[in-house]
């Protein structure tokens, strides 16, 4: 099973938080209410996400943080990646030179198409999609959940 780090999904959920709401700013406190998670950590994060550009902090009493971008314009690559750096399935594609095997791995080329394929997936899928309640249903089911139900004979 491939998992992402607990801080990365907690990092989505903040970024999607955000997305919710893109002209207000938010404070530390308020992030941490709404999405049920530890100040603390929301803190963490959204300083994580100012860092990578994807948020932007306003000092002051009226400050807070606010995506820097529209969400559609925010992948969800993008979030993994200000928390938890590169995005790689196993610990070699990432940081060769951890491996005592990288020279002779049988497996290693392959785990960096896999790799490329797993990003790839993740930057398709925007943090306006993650807000979207029809964004991952398909086009049928769409059209079906949005028109309204015809009376019964």
């Amino acid at each position: 099973m491939i998992i992402l780090s607990k801080l990365a999904d907690y990092g989505v959920i903040v970024a999607t938080h955000l997305a919710t709401h893109p002209d207000r700013q938010e404070n530390t406190a308020a992030v941490a209410m709404a999405t049920r998670l530890p100040p603390a950590t929301v803190a963490k994060l959204l300083k994580a996400l100012a860092h990578a550009g994807l948020a932007t902090a306003t000092r002051g009493a009226a400050g807070g943080y606010r995506l820097a971008r529209p969400a559609g314009a925010i992948s969800v690559a993008e979030v993994v990646a200000a928390i938890d750096g590169d995005i790689g399935m196993t610990q070699c594609s990432v940081h060769v030179d951890d491996c005592e095997r990288t020279t002779y791995c049988p497996t290693r080329p392959h785990w960096s198409a896999i790799n490329r394929a797993g990003g790839a997936a993740l930057a398709a899928v925007t943090l306006d999609d993650m807000i979207s309640p029809f964004a991952f249903l398909p086009a049928a089911a769409k059209h079906a959940d949005a028109a309204p139900e015809t009376a019964r004979t």
